[in-house]
């Protein structure tokens, strides 16, 4: 049992680092420092928003429109911390 505690804890911070990336790749473009005309830019801010995206969906669904702020990137963050606590209380 442990050892399946260990793998869901890996996974949830591979899913932590992307979505952290994934905002950070987002603001650069934003804010024009990265340009998305550049081919691999461009491909590796749409591998990240393919990546994020099916978590952010549903939580967008459900949140209402805020203008132009997305919190959905935190409630994510949010939901990942708090699957970690309830592995590493009840399984390690």
């Amino acid at each position: 049992m442990q050892a399946i505690a260990l793998i869901a804890l890996f996974i949830l911070d591979i899913a932590w680092w992307f979505v952290i990336i994934s905002v950070i790749l987002s603001w650069l473009i934003a804010f024009n420092v990265l340009d998305t005309r550049n081919n691999f830019v461009y491909q590796i801010a749409n591998m990240f928003h393919q990546l994020t995206e099916p978590l952010y969906r549903p939580i967008r669904n459900i949140m209402p429109d805020l203008g132009g702020i997305d919190l959905s990137p935190l409630i994510v963050l949010v939901g990942i911390y708090a699957l970690r606590v309830i592995i590493i209380t009840y399984m390690l």
